[in-house]
């Protein structure tokens, strides 16, 4: 399974929200799109994107044209030595991480057949590799995403766990 990191004060804050929704229950307002459920316990540590809400999926921000929304990969937590990293040191890591979870794909990506003659280079629901600073950043509630041309995309991967760093 991949490994995700989510920094400390960001799930106190999810866990706050948690406590907060179950109180107010009854009362309607406006949700924040949040990823955080995607993550699993924090002894895992890993993105699970089968998890994410179908809620939070459909307010993210739809790719156009030939764009596609990804979602990084923060890697472990932990060296292979079971030394933890601090939570500052996993975040720059992941401003720089070269691998991500393609969460939609513009309706134009990939249409292009002289600059795509075999077809798409990845589809939804796969993990791929991109350049270490492409793409646009935005932070939304528990975590950040990208919005990256159809053709930054370097490479399709099995486990975002097997590309080590670059």
């Amino acid at each position: 399974m991949s490994n995700l990191i989510l920094p400390e004060h960001v799930k106190r804050a999810i866990s706050a929200k948690t406590v907060e929704e179950s109180v107010e229950n009854n009362e309607e307002k406006s949700e924040a799109i949040d990823v955080s459920s995607a993550y699993v316990p924090e002894v895992e540590r890993s993105l699970d994107p089968s998890k994410l809400p179908q809620s939070a999926l459909e307010r993210m921000p739809q790719p156009t044209g030939w764009r596609i929304l990804i979602l990084p990969y923060k890697g472990s937590g932990k060296t292979k030595g079971g030394v933890l990293m601090a939570d500052e040191t996993i975040e720059r890591n992941s401003l720089a991480t070269v691998v991500g979870y393609v969460l939609a794909v513009g309706p134009e990506a990939y249409k292009d057949q002289e600059k795509f003659p075999s077809g798409p280079w990845c589809k939804k629901g796969d993990w791929v590799m991109i350049g270490r600073y492409a793409g646009t950043r935005f932070r939304i509630e528990g975590g950040e995403v990208r919005i990256l041309n159809d053709d930054e995309v370097i490479a399709t991967i099995a486990d975002p766990a097997d590309v080590l760093s670059v």
